[in-house]
């Protein structure tokens, strides 16, 4: 099988002579991974279950060689100190975390990677001059198991989220409905066993499924929290969860809202001290606003969608939602899915996963919680955008006073060019740039419509994956 291509992930934020990790994985050709791959395999993935097909009808797959023998060679452009080359023995799958690297010049940096024809940029690496106060990292908060209507066990998608998604931050958010007892705490257990602070941050989560209302998932903010299950009584209700979040001070999050037959029915009910967070995007593809509004990836499956359930219908209804994006994944691989490649109709999940960024000072459960809480996150396409929003000096996910005109700053880079950055104001697009260019400072100003406004950022690539950030409501 011939080298396609490479999964690289640099950290987003470093300080300046701070080494660092950067993460890769060697690509070939799609293929579907048979049951029953035991550990004296080590070409191919390891599937501790016997199936490899979900009741969706996804199968495992991997783009990873079986095997790759040879060097690859690393270039950093200014101020990289780092290995030129980095060489695979052979025998196993070629994923890696190569040490030692730093860079001496403050700025956006990017590493390319090069082998055998095929070449490929990392994110951007953000280098400070100053020790960094607070980082950006990256995760996916919600994902499904072999024990509802996904593949793979609870402990390979963890493993996966860590060891070849790269993700800094997991939660695994399966059906609650789906659990017993047992099995909840099992899940628990799952999640602190993979806690590593400093390495790999998890929280203990979990999908309310209300087929009348909505899907919400709740987040818990320590190592454990109750199993909360929409055919119990008592919480059966939009009520009875949020008097259990309350109680628990679990942070909920409803996803997938514009779809006709599982999206969210906005007038139901909304608790906005614990629903802070709206999923804008997952494999079910993006719930940000219409087709008939603009939006190019509208959900198309279930029925498709319906108006008066986009994320702009609850923002204009006054709903305080942070954005984030998330995979959902059925397919057993939390941050570097293959969902959009299955051979399969598009009347199941098959678009392109989302992922969350998010600003903390420090990767432990605490911080992640705290970030998501405040709002200090946005969504995107599973693509490692650097991406910052303020408005009059306040930080995304913020709400400020202030009257007169509003001083709105954007800062984002990435290893694509952006072609389209708008700036969103209760819903409608009113200033825009196409910058043609990975890195963008963009300073601008809105006189305000008078009264209560939000204000976000729309970031489109080159190659057409998306990022938002979370609002910034400014009051009169």
């Amino acid at each position: 099988m011939d080298l396609s291509g490479f999964f690289i992930v640099a950290p987003s934020v470093v300080g300046i002579g701070e080494p660092f990790e950067l993460k890769l994985k060697l690509l070939g050709e799609v293929r579907e991974i048979p049951p029953e791959c035991f550990p004296l395999n080590q070409t191919e993935p390891q599937l501790s279950s016997r199936y490899n097909l979900s009741p969706r009808g996804l199968a495992f797959k991997d783009n990873v060689l079986p095997e790759f023998e040879g060097s690859i060679d690393l270039s950093g452009g200014d101020g990289y100190e780092g290995p030129a080359t980095y060489t695979f023995e052979g025998g196993c799958r070629p994923i890696a975390a190569i040490p030692g690297i730093r860079y001496t010049r403050e700025g956006f940096h990017y590493i390319t990677v090069t082998a055998n024809g095929q070449q490929a940029r990392s994110n951007p690496i953000r280098v400070c001059q100053a020790p960094p106060a607070e980082r950006l990292f990256w995760g996916d908060t919600h994902a499904h198991t072999i024990f509802s209507d996904a593949i793979r066990s609870p402990e390979e998608v963890y493993g996966f989220a860590r060891d070849e998604g790269f993700l800094d931050l997991f939660s695994m958010t399966d059906h609650a409905e789906a659990l017993t007892d047992r099995q909840w705490d099992y899940f628990v257990s799952v999640a602190n066993d993979h806690y590593e602070p400093g390495r790999f941050a998890t929280l203990v989560a979990l999908e309310w499924t209300n087929f009348e209302v909505g899907h919400r998932n709740v987040y818990y903010p320590g190592d454990y929290g109750p199993i909360l299950r929409a055919t119990d009584p008592p919480y059966h209700d939009l009520e009875g969860l949020y008097r259990a979040a309350r109680e628990h001070g679990a942070l909920l999050v409803p996803h997938h809202s514009a779809n006709i037959q599982m999206g969210v029915k906005w007038h139901a009910g909304h608790d906005p001290e614990m629903e802070r967070l709206v999923e804008i995007h997952s494999v079910w593809a993006c719930s940000e606003r219409a087709e008939h509004q603009g939006n190019p990836y509208p959900i198309r499956v279930q029925g498709g969608e319906t108006d008066g359930q986009h994320v702009i219908d609850a923002l204009n209804l006054g709903y305080r939602f942070g954005i984030i994006g998330s995979g959902d994944i059925h397919d057993g691989r939390p941050g570097d899915d293959l969902s959009s490649l299955q051979n399969m109709a598009q009347s199941h999940l098959t678009a392109r996963q989302g992922i969350m960024g998010f600003w903390a000072k420090e990767l432990t459960r605490e911080a992640a919680f705290e970030a998501m809480w405040n709002r200090r996150v946005f969504g995107t396409m599973n693509v490692r955008v650097y991406l910052r929003f303020e408005v009059c000096g306040a930080f995304m996910g913020s709400t400020i006073r202030h009257d007169g005109p509003r001083q709105i700053r954007l800062e984002a880079a990435s290893e694509s060019p952006f072609t389209l950055i708008e700036i969103v104001r209760n819903g409608e697009t009113i200033q825009k740039i196409e910058p043609g260019e990975c890195e963008i400072l963009w300073d601008t100003q809105d006189e305000g419509s008078g009264g209560l406004d939000y204000y976000y950022g729309r970031l489109m690539r080159e190659d057409g994956q998306m990022a938002w950030s979370s609002p910034v409501w400014v009051e009169p």
